[in-house]
């Protein structure tokens, strides 16, 4: 059975709300045979990674990048998921055992998310993952049409596997 893992830090009602729409979302009526595994950004390992298909990634916008939680998620697995550093320390290239896979964000910032968006993305195209949906970005609090989108956000990416 496909595996798609939400990996998140929710620490607001806001992000809370968007979480949970995406949860909504990929237990969608006709979407079946999918186990969504979810894990707070500080319990997430290498081995969720390996053992999923697909990901969804949710973070807070916190002083112009994303949550602390979810770099340390990235800190503490890049490398035994694939990620590869360069002789500068920079990005390898794309490649590994995750390259190819599929992803998608959603970030709630209070007046910036660009800097969030844009520090997940380099990592993630550093293993190869491949953009499945487009980023949800999110300020302020959430609505209705937030929700919407999030819930839009985790039905494509279960509906893909």
């Amino acid at each position: 059975m496909p595996r798609l893992l939400l990996v998140h830090h929710s620490p607001t009602r806001n992000l809370q709300a968007l979480t949970e729409s995406v949860l909504d979302g990929t237990r969608a009526d006709g979407l079946e045979g999918v186990d969504v595994v979810v894990r707070a950004a500080l319990e997430a390992n290498a081995e969720d990674v390996l053992d999923a298909d697909a990901y969804l990634l949710g973070t807070s916008a916190n002083f112009g990048y994303m949550s602390g939680a979810l770099k340390h998620f990235f800190d503490s697995t890049f490398l035994q998921i694939g990620g590869a550093l360069d002789d500068s320390g920079g990005a390898g290239g794309p490649g590994g055992a995750t390259a190819g896979r599929p992803f998608g964000l959603y970030v709630h910032g209070r007046y910036d998310t660009t800097g969030a968006v844009r520090s997940v993305l380099s990592i993630v195209s550093a293993l190869g993952w491949r953009q499945a949906y487009d980023v949800l970005e999110v300020l302020g609090d959430v609505g209705e049409e937030a929700r919407e989108s999030a819930y839009e956000l985790g039905a494509t990416l279960a509906a893909q596997l």
